[in-house]
């Protein structure tokens, strides 16, 4: 029985490999309009990877709740949470960013050609990732509150953009998110929010009371709210609202 969690870390690792597999599988299509304009389709096996991702965010938050059920709690536990977590939501995710950047480059003259050294900015999110686990584990502090942004959250929020790509009918949001220095910039900002101090809420709850669990109520109201009005948008959107409510309630999420 104590075995159980740690099989639910294991798959949760598994999707994230199976989401970097799926990402470097792929090759850019640059379709071209009888005009003469071009533009980049996305791939779909990096959409699919992005549900990956989707599920590996779902058994990580199941393995806790499975070990506390089963009161199988370890360090072992802890660690092997963590290591999965650097793949699931730090390689996967960059990889995704690295792929972006490829197509954002490819749409330009020999951009198929483009240094890898214009690339490699993407990792900075696994490292930002594995330093964010690593600080987390030698912290007590962290129970119901964050030092900077969990890993898991940076993860999805970059897991959604193939997916905004994909289904998107507005050309605007789809040339931002292939735009390399909006790239860029969305690299250095996650990197940053990861690493810092900032104190953000733990989606756990302390008792049963409105009151004491206000800031999370607002935040799932805001995401269902979202989510039915702008679909897989409603990511970056909820995202952006869960620092905002964790800072204007900082005193009450710790």
């Amino acid at each position: 029985m104590k075995s159980i969690p740690n099989l639910f870390t294991l798959l949760n690792l598994v999707f994230g490999c199976l989401a970097v597999i799926l990402i470097l599988q792929n090759g850019i299509t640059v379709l071209y309009n009888p005009d003469g304009g071009q533009f980049i389709s996305m791939p779909e096996k990096t959409v699919l990877a992005s549900f990956f991702i989707g599920l590996a965010a779902l058994v990580d938050f199941l393995d806790g709740l499975v070990a506390r059920l089963f009161k199988a709690t370890s360090p072992i536990g802890k660690e092997l949470d963590s290591l999965a977590d650097v793949v699931s939501f730090g390689v996967a995710p960059g990889m995704i960013l690295y792929q972006l950047l490829r197509m954002s480059f490819a749409g330009q003259e020999d951009g198929l050609d483009v240094s890898v050294g214009w690339l490699l900015p993407a990792l900075l999110i696994p490292c930002a990732a594995a330093y964010r686990l690593a600080r987390f584990n030698i912290d007590d502090t962290q129970q119901y509150g964050f030092k900077g942004v969990p890993t898991p959250a940076a993860g999805l929020l970059i897991a959604s953009l193939p997916l905004i790509s994909w289904y998107t009918n507005s050309r605007m949001v789809e040339a931002a998110l292939l735009n390399k220095w909006v790239l860029y910039a969305l690299i250095l900002l996650i990197a940053y929010l990861m690493v810092s101090n900032l104190p953000l809420m733990a989606i756990k709850f302390k008792d049963t009371s409105v009151k004491g669990n206000l800031p999370k109520l607002l935040l799932l109201v805001l995401a269902v709210v979202a989510a039915i009005f702008l679909r897989w948008l409603a990511v970056p959107v909820v995202f952006v609202f869960y620092i905002i409510v964790s800072l204007a309630f900082k005193n009450k999420t710790t």
